[in-house]
């Protein structure tokens, strides 16, 4: 018996540096995949407002703005100045993109509606971004408060107010949780264009993993989940589920877009549709192809289509009252 044990002991110190070395070797991996991952590739800008300028007068009036985000770090987007005292417009884009994935759209919207237009690159993303890293939303949500802020601090040439009290936003994936969330904090957004929905940070996250990491992606996005906690100890990962906070969203207008070429955001956006108070206006059109998610795939017409859908809500929401 005593010999049973002493092999037990024995075979017990063995295997447990092995099991600490796994641990460790856990944990290291799962904070560098979340690492990685809160610093998306970045690249050129599809087109800027400069080039885009020599085919539309109203992109040749974009301006280059900056402002700063609640925690001190600096902010900045393209803008499109519209009608004294008129709504304001924010333009989110999705995870892995960049405000040039918006330009299009927002000179549509601008040309059509007369809106102010703030198309921004969310934190970690761009050229050469000037916060280095995004947190899948939460901060992001923050940015866009003082976003928000700046906008409405606009002066028009007379030195009027350039913005009025009512904002609109429209944003994809990632930009759809951050928009939704900004909408919790700020009653002025009164209209908000949500594409591909995730249900939370952590949807987002796996997403990323599975592209940038497509072998045994489902056991790799579950090891990064298993970092985020540690990656971000400050808590600003932290966000509640996006149907816990559609929920607060009442007295809002809110189009909900979705479509095949993203079959898990698809499915998450009707879902929330079921979470949104009854009071809210609401129209669901998640059979789209493709949705905002892939735009930059669509043919010409696809895409027209498509920023038809955007402009028309907005002119409505804000027009009709």
């Amino acid at each position: 018996m005593a010999r049973t044990k002493r092999l037990l002991k024995n075979f017990i110190r063995l295997l447990l540096p092995v099991c600490l070395l796994l641990l460790l070797a856990l944990v290291g991996s799962s904070v560098w995949l979340v690492y990685v991952s809160s610093h998306p590739r970045s690249s050129v800008y599809l087109v800027t407002p400069a080039k885009y300028g020599q085919l539309s007068s109203r992109a040749a009036q974009v301006t280059e703005e900056t402002w700063t985000n609640p925690d001190g770090t600096p902010a900045r987007g393209w803008l499109l100045r519209g009608v004294d005292n008129g709504p304001g417009i924010i333009l989110l884009h999705k995870y892995g993109a960049d405000r040039s994935y918006t330009l299009n759209l927002g000179v549509k919207l601008s040309e059509a509606t007369n809106f102010t237009v703030l198309m921004p690159d969310q934190r970690g993303h761009g050229q050469d971004p000037p916060v280095k890293y995004t947190s899948f939303g939460n901060q992001e949500a923050d940015d866009v408060t003082a976003a928000i802020k700046f906008l409405q601090n606009l002066k028009s040439p007379s030195q009027g107010q350039l913005v009025g009290k009512d904002i609109g936003i429209y944003g994809v994936e990632m930009g759809a949780i951050v928009a939704i969330s900004a909408a919790a904090r700020d009653t002025n957004v009164k209209a908000l264009a949500l594409d591909s929905v995730p249900r939370g940070p952590d949807a987002v996250l796996a997403k990323a993993i599975r592209t940038r990491f497509p072998f045994a992606s489902e056991v790799t996005a579950g090891i990064a989940q298993l970092g985020t906690p540690l990656y971000f100890f400050d808590g600003s990962y932290r966000m509640s589920p996006t149907c816990e906070q559609v929920r607060t969203l009442t007295g809002r207008k809110v189009l909900l877009l979705g479509g095949l070429d993203a079959p898990d955001f698809r499915s998450s956006t009707q879902e929330l549709s079921k979470c949104l108070p009854a009071a809210v206006g609401a129209e669901t059109k998640t059979d789209l192809s493709p949705s905002g998610y892939s735009i930059t795939d669509a043919s010409i017409d696809q895409a027209d289509a498509y920023d038809q859908k955007i402009i028309d809500f907005f002119r409505q929401s804000f027009m009709n009252g």
